[in-house]
């Protein structure tokens, strides 16, 4: 087995409801986002995938999160849009940008809202 990594970043504001008073005011973070694809067979170039194609598909991702008040999305009118449902999120979009034959899936998604706080999430297979 394979697994490759992209990392992306984004600016964005949220609000988090029934947890800590303070989380739930109107705040923002310069969130990281690690997305894991993975595979078990190598192309004929010695690659599982390009990288460039895998940033690209994450970048569109990333742009449709990036300076927006995250609780007005569609992707979050019925969850928290906390760390661990946007890595679910990121997770469930790139799956769906994944096309017939190439062979990866995305193994996991790691969200930091900061240094020192990030989420995991492992899509089921």
């Amino acid at each position: 087995m394979y697994e490759l990594k992209v990392v992306n970043r984004f600016a964005a504001a949220h609000q988090l409801k029934m947890v800590t008073e303070k989380c739930e005011n109107l705040h923002g973070h310069n969130w990281k986002v690690e997305l894991f694809v993975a595979g078990e067979k190598l192309q004929d170039s010695g690659v599982l995938m390009d990288f460039g194609i895998i940033k690209k598909r994450l970048g569109a991702i990333i742009d449709s999160l990036d300076h927006k008040f995250l609780n007005e999305l569609p992707a979050f009118a019925d969850a928290n849009p906390s760390s661990e449902t946007i890595a679910r999120y990121i997770a469930d979009a790139f799956t769906e940008r994944i096309e017939p034959g190439e062979g990866i899936f995305v193994s996991r998604v790691h969200v930091w809202e900061s240094d020192d706080a990030c989420a995991a999430y492992w899509p089921p297979r």
